[in-house]
Formats: C-alpha cells, structure tokens, sequence
C-alpha cells in the first residue's frame, strides 16, 4: 500500500465520491432485500449523528450498540464517528448481567438496539437511566424510534476531520476468565488494519462480502466492516438462522469468514444429505468428483468464494483437509482483540495446515524465552480503558503479550501451542499443553468441542461434547469409534501426556450455561469446575465414560 492513510470517514468519502450510487448494505428483511448506496447510508449516518447530539451526547462520549448484524449497525457505527462518540459494541448473546457491567464499567448513557433473539431477558442489563434508540426491527421498548428519529433531524453538515490517536471504539473482549476488558482502539489502528490487509489480499469493490458472526467481536468488525469499508466491496447480510443457508446460497460471497464450530455443522449437513463413505467413492472418480464438489461449493453458496477465512479458535486438520477435498481451502489466521485482529495469515494460495500462517505486512513477531508470542505494529490498543495495570503488564516493553504460546517453523508460519495459562501439572509433576492435544481429538467427526483438563490428576482427561451426527448414532457405535481413536492418540502421545477418559457429556456447552464466551471459545475454568464431581470413581477399565 502506497497511498496516504486514510482515517474511516475519509476512506468512507472516498467511496462516497468515486461511487455513490453503488451498493454498499444488502439487508433482507421478510425475504425482500433492501439496498443502501454510499450515498443512502451517508444521509442516514449524518441524520443519526444529528440526533444523537440532539439527544445530549458531548464529543468522546460512549454510545453502546446491542443488535445482531444490520446495515443500521454499520449506519450507527459510522454516525458516532460523524459525531464524534465512542462506540461500544456489545454482544447479542450477553448475559444481562455483563451488558450492564460493560454500561456502567464504560460510562454509557445512550444504547442502540436491534434485532436480538431474546430482547427481554437482555433489557434487564439496561439501567432506566440509559436512553435506547431502537433500530427498525422488532426489539425491546425504546425512547425513540429509528425512522421517526432520523425523520425529525436534519443529516450533520461538514466532515469532520478525524485524527489518527483519537479513541474510536471501545471493544469489550468477550470474558473467559472474569469480567471482560475494555479495549481502546484508536482510528489510526483500526484503519491501519484494514488498508494493508485490503491491499495485501487484492481486495476490491468487485469483491462481495457476507456478515453474520457478531460485529461486536473484532474479527467480524475488521474483516468484514472495515475491510469492505475500505475496498469498497458489498456487505450483505443474513436475515435469521432459519434464512442462513439460503441467503448464503442467495449472495455467493467471494469472501467468507466462519468459525472452527460453524466450518463443522457445515461439513455435517453435507453429509447428511450426502452420507461420507458416499462422497468419498464419488470424490476418488477423476470427471464425476469435480462434478460432485462443484455441487456441493454451490449447495453451500461459496462457489465464488476465492478468500475463506477461519479464526477465533483452532480448527482441526482434517476438518481443513475435507473442504480442500471439495475445492475450498480455507485460510487459517491469528489475532486478537488488543490489536484489531491484525496478526497471522494463511494467504490464498500460501497455505500451511496446522498453522496460522505468517505475520501480515508491517507486524513484528517474536516468541520469548518462555514461548510467549509478542506483537508490535501500529495496531495495538491504546490499552485497556479505566485498567492501567493491566495495561501496563500487557504492553510490556512497547510488545503485546498476548498470553499465547507459539512455534515458528523455517518460513515463518506461526503454529500455536496453546495459552500460557492453560498449561497444566500433572500429579506426577510433569507439565502439558492441551491445545495440540485437543486438535488431534477433534480429528474425529463424532467431536463437536473438547477440553483437556488434568491439573493434579495421575493423567489428564478430556472432556467431549458429541457432535450432533454422533447424538443420531446408538451408543455402542460411538463409544467403539471414540475407544479406537483414543488408542491411536496415546500411542503417538508422551507417556506424561497420554489420556485416561473420555468423558462424554450430556448437556451441550452454550453461551446460555455459561461454558462458551459470546465469540465460542470453550471456558475452561467454568468447565473444570463444572464436571470436577464426574471424575471421582472413574474406573480404570472403562476408558469412555458417558455423563449419567
């Protein structure tokens, strides 16, 4: 990238003058799809902007936004910038309890609200004393309506010049252990971001992008919003779970993010419809196999998809090695919050399974001396808001620490070993790393999520959530797949390392029961603590235990 940087309302100007009657928001709503222009969205952001000052809001004020994905969450997004707020996304799968610890935590006085699963339940996180302006969807009361609001207030006149250090959002992270973190990201890190990684991947307006995953996470905010905001590409969006699949199949996206956990019940409701024994046969015959995996890339809508993008946990090699099968190489990255998910990539074309590829252009990489992997570029936080210690202790040195293990291999690719706290001791004394081995029990299709847990036992033991297609299956199936795969495992595994059980649980891990943080990471302390009774009176011949 050669040109200056431009802040977002700037690149947003750019767009706005070279195309402003090309699309930009694709939102469907009661199976019809509504379209926004650059120049559309610019009227509704510069009118919201002049009612949220109305409403009382003073320059670097925090404004939260609690809604699944819309175009009117990327419309208010854009109006607290006009505006010159701080915005606060919050997850729409939150507990009310931490909606209201981040409002008060952030200082916010004024929510927008959408659309959301369970709008009353999430009301009770919202004090009387924050004003709500609902988004044109069904939602929970609000002070004031979004249409009548923008109606009633003049679009803001002028273009505010952005600077580079100013805050421009606050980003809760999503909490698995305590309560969350705010993180200060500046326009400059959150611009910086996307302008190299558009210009790295060969992003451009041709280009269509698809959201879903929630924007409160900073994945979906900078490779979805920011990215299309900055090579101008569409964004549509899915109307419910009921409509994903064919509104997927509807947009046929060149580029797709997903999660390890979304990858896997896409995989499933391929082969229920065609069984794996089946599509493997058909895979193997040279002329009919291409026939059979176009098919499937179209069944899915990701015919088109030249960028397929895996993040925000590990996904399994074999899971990665199926969709290759099927003509669909998906790209496994790294990245956190702290630095607007800037960090490690597999590029199209570049790909090393069991990786996360190597660093994105200007980011600095190291492993120190314990195998912590330290980043610098000039997309890391501002800090943590109202926490300067723990600034402080992140930061070290002008290097992110972000708590994760790693190995880099000859060329560079960044492989992850696991979290520097997840490590565990055995009784024994001997140390292990759960992540590797967890990757390996994934390998299996009856796995849906794992958790190794071990600390102060003779040997450790993992924890299983069956995978839907395994749920279908009589036990004794199952139990012999899982018996076979665990025997397979410890013969390669050290002897310190090796597995007890299998612990096969009853309940799914959901964001509701309090196991899955909002972006579906696994909560390894509530789950040790949650299942700590199951591992007394395990018998030592029985290696897979089913949950009572």
């Amino acid at each position: 990238m050669t040109e200056p940087l431009q802040l977002p309302l700037q690149r947003f100007n750019h767009w706005l003058d070279r195309q402003p009657d090309a699309v930009w928001l694709r939102q469907p709503v009661a199976g019809i799809w509504h379209d926004f222009t650059w120049r559309q969205v610019d009227e509704q952001a510069r009118r919201l902007a002049s009612a949220l000052l109305a409403l009382g809001c003073l320059p670097g004020e925090r404004v939260a936004l609690l809604a699944k994905n819309c175009a009117e969450w990327f419309i208010s997004d854009l109006a607290t910038q006009h505006a010159g707020l701080v915005s606060v996304p919050l997850y729409p799968l939150q507990a009310p309890e931490q909606i209201a610890y981040v409002l008060q935590h952030a200082g916010c006085k004024l929510i927008l609200v959408g659309k959301l699963d369970e709008p009353d339940k999430l009301a009770a996180g919202i004090g009387p004393h924050i004003t709500r302006i609902a988004m044109p969807y069904p939602t929970m009361p609000a002070e004031h309506r979004w249409h009548e609001l923008l109606a009633a207030h003049e679009p803001l006149a002028g273009s505010r010049q952005q600077r580079g250090d100013e805050l421009l959002s606050i980003l809760y992270t999503s909490g698995t252990t305590g309560q969350p973190k705010g993180v200060m990201l500046s326009a400059h890190a959150m611009a910086f971001s996307a302008a190299h990684a558009t210009a790295e991947m060969g992003m451009t307006p041709q280009d269509q992008f698809f959201s879903y995953l929630p924007l409160s996470h900073a994945a979906e905010r900078f490779l979805v919003e920011f990215n299309s905001l900055y090579c101008g590409a569409p964004v549509a969006f899915v109307e419910s779970l009921e409509t994903f699949a064919s509104d997927l199949r509807r947009v046929r996206p060149t580029v797709f993010f997903s999660v390890p956990r979304l990858w896997t019940r896409f995989q499933q409701g391929v082969l229920e419809q065609l069984p794996a024994h089946k599509l493997e046969r058909l895979l193997r015959i040279p002329l009919l196999g291409r026939l059979v995996a176009r098919k499937v890339r179209a069944g899915l809508g990701l015919d088109r998809a030249r960028i397929l993008v895996s993040g925000a946990a590990a996904i399994s090699t074999g899971l990665l090695d199926w969709y290759r099968r099927l003509g669909l190489t998906i790209c496994e990255g790294y990245g956190m919050t702290e630095h607007f998910a800037y960090g490690c990539f597999n590029r199209p074309g570049q790909v090393r399974f069991g990786t996360v590829g190597r660093p994105m252009p200007h980011l600095q990489l190291r492993i120190d001396a314990s195998g912590e992997i330290l980043l610098r570029s000039e997309t890391l936080m501002q800090g943590y808001y109202r926490e300067p210690e723990k600034t402080a202790e992140t930061l070290e040195g002008g290097w992110l620490h972000t708590g994760d293990r790693g190995q880099l291999d000859e060329a560079g690719y960044l492989r992850i070993t696991g979290r520097v706290k997840d490590i565990f001791k055995t009784s024994k004394g001997k140390y292990v790393a759960p992540a590797p081995i967890e990757g390996e029990i994934a390998k299996s299709h009856w796995v849906e999520q794992v958790c190794l847990m071990g600390s102060n036992l003779d040997q450790p033991l993992a924890l299983i959530e069956l995978s839907p297609a395994a749920r279908q299956q009589p036990q004794e199936v199952v139990g012999q797949a899982l018996q076979a795969h665990l025997q397979a495992l410890n013969e390669r595994l050290a002897p310190h390392e090796r597995i007890s059980h299998f612990i096969l649980v009853r309940e799914a891990w959901t964001v509701d029961n309090g196991c899955m943080t909002p972006t579906m990471k696994i909560r390894r302390n509530v789950l040790e603590a949650r299942y700590a009774g199951a591992l007394a009176g395990l018998s030592a011949s029985d290696a897979i235990v089913w949950e009572p």
